[in-house]
């Protein structure tokens, strides 16, 4: 599949949008320090190219537009320890639940929180790895659930602990979904530069401070399994983003409780992809259609 090794979307200096392979200083992986891009042509999930172009980058976006990505799913308690501190056992099954895609943001982009989610209790984090689907798979083996993986992200599963477990028995999709809350990036790492995606190092940082740090290899499903699982009966298409989870750490696990603010900044963080960096930014009124 990939051509690139890096793949983003960025606001060029001379502004336009295009999608490149990140070029990156020796040394260095984090996605978001790209300052050049070679530009890319062609269909991204199927003959493309990257040129010898070179793009100045201001702005690194989302790593797809809106009318690329079809599916958000995601697997909630996926973690052991991250199950253990829910108070929750360990899922016989990956569990299941959905973004909508306007919940997708960049990685660089406010968290916003409308006025229906800016309760004092239950504004969360949740750093996750995020797999991406480049070919059109269904019934896949886990042997092979791999070569239909494009690439990896990482990305911030933002919630309401409030409106997902207490109101109404539970809305899951509702206390995870509202528009923004799901930042990620900073770019897609190529499945053939992150050949086993089970080793490597996640973590969150809040205003500085690491609150959650682990290692994909805590997940209780793997990407192989996970994505082997969502693949039966169930047809998986390019542009699909699979978010896999959180390990512990969260704010509502903790004694006390560490709940987001308006004025606060999350970074996520994933070995060998880089850091999406979001402020919370609490809406002042509600928006007007």
């Amino acid at each position: 599949m990939p051509a690139f090794s890096r793949l983003v979307r960025f606001l060029a200096r001379n502004g336009k949008v295009y999608y490149g392979d990140a070029i990156l200083p020796q040394g260095v992986t984090d996605i978001a320090q790209t300052k050049k891009a070679r530009i890319m042509t062609g269909d991204i999930f199927g003959k493309h190219e990257v040129t010898e172009q070179v793009a100045d980058v201001r702005l690194l976006l989302a790593p797809f537009a809106l009318e690329d990505v079809k599916t958000v799913r995601c697997l909630g308690l996926n973690y052991e320890l991250h199950a253990k501190e829910s108070g929750l056992p360990i899922p016989k099954y990956p569990v299941l639940f959905y973004k909508p895609v306007t919940s997708l943001a960049g990685p660089s982009d406010p968290i916003p929180v409308h006025q229906q989610a800016q309760q004092e209790q239950g504004l969360d984090y949740e750093c996750e790895l995020v797999a991406v689907i480049g070919k059109t798979c269904a019934d896949v083996s886990e042997a092979d659930a791999l070569k239909y993986v494009l690439g990896y992200a990482v990305g911030n599963d933002v919630s309401h602990r409030d409106w997902q477990l207490a109101r109404g028995g539970g809305q899951w999709s509702l206390g995870k979904g509202f528009d923004g809350w799901a930042p990620y990036g900073p770019g897609i790492v190529s499945s053939e530069v992150i050949r086993d995606p089970q080793t490597l190092k996640i973590s969150t940082r809040l205003n500085g401070k690491t609150v959650q740090e682990s290692n994909t290899s805590d997940m209780i499903f793997d990407v192989k399994k996970t994505i082997s699982f969502l693949s039966k009966g169930h047809t998986l298409l390019p542009g699909d983003l699979i978010f896999t989870g959180t390990p512990s750490g969260v704010g509502m696990g903790r004694t006390p409780k560490l709940w987001l603010k308006d004025g606060d900044v999350v970074e996520v963080e994933l070995e060998g992809v880089g850091v999406c960096t979001n402020k919370v930014e609490f809406a002042k009124e509600s928006a007007k259609l």
